[in-house]
């Protein structure tokens, strides 16, 4: 259920500055309090990054952009607010106080969440009157994209406010996990630590760079833990005896004195210019807008496979993309009174993104087809073949397809796509769809499309139900005035007239 129609934000930074844009691209208000001289600028930078992701991850409707409001005080900033996000540096009495602020100016039933990455939610609520509703919200870097935030309460937080806490990420797209009972760092920070302590030691004792230790990392578990966490991993090493079997084959080791997780590295200055010099060397020249947006590139592309996975069910994140963009195409508009307008169905509107361009500068060929499969997917829920239909067992499959490539579309340049049906019977939906440039309306691509109706249990062909039926015919009817668009019917190599 939503219920965060407004959200304050106290904390403008790398990960303030990322909630204003998770809360804003969901369609929330966001007030904005940070009192750095250039806080409207960074978050301008952040959100710019954060909308260019977005246009790479979906095309699901997205609802219209909250509006952002920069404010003199805490005060302004919470006033009104569903949800306040505190974002402030990590240290207990700076968040303790600027969370009191917050708990005196808020109305007494606005959630208050606190970024913190270690700090227990107790001492961040020692002296709010009303302790009740505060928590931590802690989530991870890019928080536009990654979808997990750790959801922790103190020893004053209510049920109730973990419960609507959960529904609240749920709204923005988020993955919320509520961790049982309050630990510094939480569980992803413990684990990560974990890690961090270790490869300091790696790169203090000149076993590698940190180059190495990266390629190590992304050529192999980083990519396992993409998309299986820890124990489901082992459980597959352990073979078909499992995890049992794993534990007991590998367990042993752990006593091996490998590690050196109980010694602290110390990071004195020359251990700082060392990480510095090989870190500025790996980052060859690249400034930090540049990798934050290589970054997001290649987690859209990670999210788009498991998107994918599990026989198209998805998986993990791709699973909550999934239902995310389920949700926004269930709330989107359904122009049941356009079906019969004697025009053909303007059905998408997207932009060329950095990830659909090719060699040539150029939208890549297989993503002409992926605008023409979401544009006939809009098709078939206008008449009431949307996932609920699919999951029941009927859906419409293309047998055929024929595009014709007539202009170029460029990086950042906004398409539209239309529809019209060509004829329709109980089986058979034949289309004709066009992708026009936004700015010129000039055509950059056709595609032909036959489809039909099935029964995906039985795998074959079956008569459409009534109810499909009859908005089908409401729009093929309407589309038979139109004069059959230049281009159907073609052949490949059919020379122009």
């Amino acid at each position: 259920m939503s219920f965060i129609t407004k959200a304050a934000c106290v904390g403008g930074g790398v990960i303030g500055g990322a909630w204003v844009a998770r809360f804003a691209l969901a369609g929330i208000d966001v007030k904005i309090f940070d009192p750095h001289p250039e806080a409207e600028r960074i978050i301008g930078e952040v959100m710019a990054n954060a909308e260019r992701a977005y246009a790479m991850l979906t095309m699901a409707p997205l609802p219209p952009k909250g509006k952002l409001t920069f404010c003199k005080s805490i005060e302004e900033a919470v006033e009104g607010a569903d949800w306040i996000q505190e974002s402030v540096p990590e240290r207990l009495e700076l968040k303790r106080g600027v969370i009191t602020k917050i708990d005196a100016a808020a109305r007494p039933d606005a959630l208050i969440g606190s970024s913190t990455s270690g700090l227990l939610p107790s001492d961040l609520q020692s002296e709010m009157h009303h302790p009740e509703r505060m928590f931590v919200a802690h989530p991870y870097n890019p928080v536009y994209l990654l979808p997990l935030v750790e959801l922790v309460g103190g020893k004053k937080t209510s049920k109730a406010t973990i419960e609507r806490a959960m529904q609240g990420v749920e709204q923005i797209g988020m993955k919320g996990v509520v961790i049982a009972k309050e630990i510094e760092a939480f569980v992803g920070d413990r684990l990560l630590e974990a890690l961090w302590r270790e490869a300091l030691w790696l790169i203090q004792d000149d076993i590698c760079d940190t180059e190495t230790l990266d390629n190590v990392m992304r050529y192999s578990f980083g990519m396992r833990w993409a998309q299986m966490g820890l124990f489901e991993t082992y459980r597959i090493a352990g073979g078909e005896a499992g995890m049992r079997h794993f534990l007991a084959q590998f367990g042993p080791c752990l006593k091996w004195p490998w590690t050196k997780f109980t010694d602290v590295v110390d990071l004195d200055d020359a251990l700082v210019e060392k990480i510095g010099a090989q870190s500025d060397a790996q980052a060859a020249g690249r400034s930090i807008r540049e990798l934050e947006r290589i970054r997001d590139e290649n987690l859209v592309g990670i999210m788009h496979a498991l998107k994918s996975g599990n026989g198209g069910e998805g998986w993990g994140a791709g699973k909550l993309l999934a239902d995310f963009e389920a949700k926004l195409w269930a709330n989107a508009r359904k122009p049941e009174a356009d079906l019969g307008d004697v025009k053909p169905l303007r059905i998408l509107d997207t932009k060329v993104s950095a990830a659909w361009v090719d060699y040539n500068g150029h939208m890549t060929e297989h993503r002409y087809l992926q605008v023409f499969g979401d544009t006939s997917d809009g098709v078939l829920r206008l008449i009431g073949v949307d996932l609920d239909y699919v999951r029941d067992g009927h859906s419409y499959y293309t047998v055929e397809t024929h595009i014709r490539n007539l202009g170029e579309a460029k990086l950042g340049e906004a398409l539209y796509s239309t529809c019209q049906i060509l004829s329709s019977d109980e089986k058979r939906l034949h289309i004709f769809s066009t992708i026009y440039n936004a700015a010129t309306n000039e055509a950059v691509a056709t595609a032909e499309q036959m489809m039909l109706h099935v029964d995906s249990k039985a795998g074959k062909a079956v008569a459409a139900p009534e109810a499909v039926l009859s908005k089908l015919r409401a729009i093929t009817e309407a589309h038979a005035q139109l004069q059959t668009p230049d281009g159907a019917g073609r052949f490949v190599g059919q020379k122009r007239a």
